[in-house]
């Protein structure tokens, strides 16, 4: 059994990943964060320190259709209305920043449904 805990070992994964990953102008990263209740994902320009989009379970556009924020269904409608965001702002493409968080389940509905409604990544 190994010593180091399961969120020593995303933050380990976090950090590995941020190494080589960064967002530009031209090409923002899309950072998710996954908590146990709830789903954040947002668009951020690193080279000017600045959040273009964002959307998560708890804005009041998805907390009314939502039963519960920690389900496939919720990162899907957040997904979604990033996406949407984005390409409000004019923001086609971006880099996918999973957050040191497994490609599976709840990320990995996020960013299927972010491709599906127009983001390239």
């Amino acid at each position: 059994m190994s010593s180091v805990s399961r969120k020593q070992q995303t933050q380990k994964r976090h950090r590995r990943l941020r190494r080589n990953l960064s967002g530009t102008a031209n090409r923002p990263r899309l950072a998710v964060f996954r908590s146990n209740n709830h789903i954040y994902a947002q668009v951020i320009d690193d080279d000017a320190q600045n959040t273009l989009c964002a959307a998560s379970t708890l804005d009041k556009d998805l907390r009314t259709n939502l039963k519960n924020g920690a389900t496939c269904d919720a990162s899907v409608a957040v997904g979604e209305l990033v996406a949407k965001r984005a390409l409000a702002k004019g923001i086609q493409q971006v880099v996918f920043d999973r957050g040191g968080n497994l490609y599976h389940g709840r990320v990995k509905a996020l960013a299927d449904a972010a491709r599906e409604a127009g983001l390239q990544f």
